[in-house]
């Protein structure tokens, strides 16, 4: 494989990249409002001579090169949060400003440089006949995502029939090769209570005051320590193998479970009465060796809880938002955790591309170098795809994208223009390393 020539490819297609992806910074594109930025991709994936570019039913942009019958593909998510406060942003977040180095706009890390340089990364593959005999390469631009991560690859993987060897993730990973991360899950906690005249509260049964002793339980799960005097053990416990033996090794590496109460809602005939219902949200990350069962479990093993008993209910969220295209597929909130051996052969495929295109350590801008001081095979901190991919499916999953985690969700999003060459060129490289 002629590693200098796919170099060159990347970077001669860099003024490509960086038109087509401030094209998808101007079109704003948040969760289940994608139409504008399918269309631009699927063009986009028509003028590079894709062999066939379609959108599903839910929405997604499909693109195929090659016509073998095994499939590898490279998936991106083209929706992205709102912008927040307007005022925290230097520049118009949907302009898709320019500079020498830098992209900047929402979207521009998180994550639709992915797309720009998986669909360059497919097109260098075909233009240096790279697609190996009896593959195909499948490029997905995918919906949903910022809410509902991995509910796209549900749908595609169960609707579409779409079953990969293995998917790169092209969610932004600070110049590493990311083998796993947590998972996550959505959790409610609802109280009931009795409502009465706020003269006299003795008479009712206050909603409120019972979530209240619940909540710093909740608390407590996420900053005990897991010590044989601790009550309520927290999650920092699943990194000790007394309580983990199976996966300690593997939870260290993710990094320990979380948990906190992201919402609260409550019921009250009026502000002068005792409040009749109480209920919160928990955003729960788990690491190895946690499932949605132990962590609903969890909290309905906690004292107040037990202490409220049939007045508590402890349950897990539901999506059932439309997609864009009118689709309704629903699914439960809950997002698996998922982790890969380092010496994995599509870990090690993207690795030793890396090795042999930019050497053994993370490469990048210099203004970004600051972030990339870390192993070059690492872990995202937040979710992905990969939580269906991978976690639902056991489809091998690997993360490698431009930009920085710490871009994702922040006002002034940036992403530098060397790491989509950098990307479209591993992309390039890793299938043939891969089958080779």
């Amino acid at each position: 494989m002629d590693f200098e020539a796919i170099k060159r490819a990347a970077k001669g297609y860099e003024a490509d990249m960086s038109r087509f992806l401030r094209d998808l910074i101007a079109i704003p594109s948040e969760s289940c409002e994608e139409e504008g930025v399918i269309r631009r991709t699927i063009r986009e994936m028509e003028k590079l001579g894709f062999d066939k570019a379609e959108i599903d039913p839910e929405g997604n942009a499909l693109g195929w090169m090659g016509t073998g019958e095994k499939i590898i593909a490279f998936d991106g998510h083209i929706d992205t949060v709102g912008v927040g406060n307007a005022a925290n942003w230097e520049r118009d977040p949907y302009e898709g400003y320019e500079t020498e180095d830098v992209i900047y706009g929402r979207g521009g890390s998180d994550q639709e440089g992915g797309v720009v340089s998986a669909v360059y990364g497919a097109k260098i593959m075909k233009d240096l006949g790279l697609i190996p005999e009896g593959y195909k390469i499948l490029v997905t631009a995918t919906v949903q995502e910022e809410d509902c991560d991995g509910l796209c690859w549900q749908y595609i993987h169960q609707e579409d029939g779409i079953t990969p060897e293995f998917v790169v993730s092209t969610e932004p990973t600070d110049g590493g090769i990311y083998r796993g991360h947590r998972g996550r899950m959505e959790i409610r906690v609802d109280v009931k209570g009795v409502s009465c005249h706020g003269s006299a509260p003795e008479r009712g049964d206050n909603a409120i005051y019972k979530m209240a002793d619940i909540v710093q339980e909740i608390r407590a799960l996420n900053e005990n320590d897991d010590g044989d005097e601790t009550e309520i053990k927290g999650l920092i416990k699943m990194l000790n193998p007394k309580y983990n033996p199976e996966h300690w090794e593997d939870a260290r590496f993710l990094g320990r479970g979380t948990c906190t109460v992201s919402q609260i809602f409550y019921t009250s005939p009026s502000r002068c009465a005792v409040a009749d219902s109480c209920a919160v949200s928990v955003d729960r990350r788990m690491t190895a060796g946690e499932t949605w069962e132990s962590c609903l479990e969890e909290i309905r093993a906690l004292p107040a809880v037990r202490k409220y008993g049939g007045d508590v209910a402890v349950s897990m969220y539901h999506y059932d938002r439309p997609a864009w295209t009118g689709l309704q597929y629903e699914t439960e909130c809950y997002f698996p955790t998922w982790i890969n051996r380092e010496d994995a052969p599509h870990v090690q495929a993207l690795a030793e591309a890396h090795r042999a295109l930019f050497g053994e350590e993370r490469v990048g801008h210099p203004d970004a170098m600051h972030l990339r001081k870390r192993p070059l095979i690492d872990k995202w901190t937040f979710s992905t795809n990969c939580v269906s991919i991978q976690g639902r499916y056991g489809i091998p999953c690997v993360g490698f994208g431009p930009g920085a985690e710490s871009q994702a969700h922040a006002p002034n999003e940036i992403t530098w223009k060397k790491d989509l060459v950098t990307c479209a060129a591993v992309y390039a490289a890793c299938v043939g390393v891969y089958c080779r």
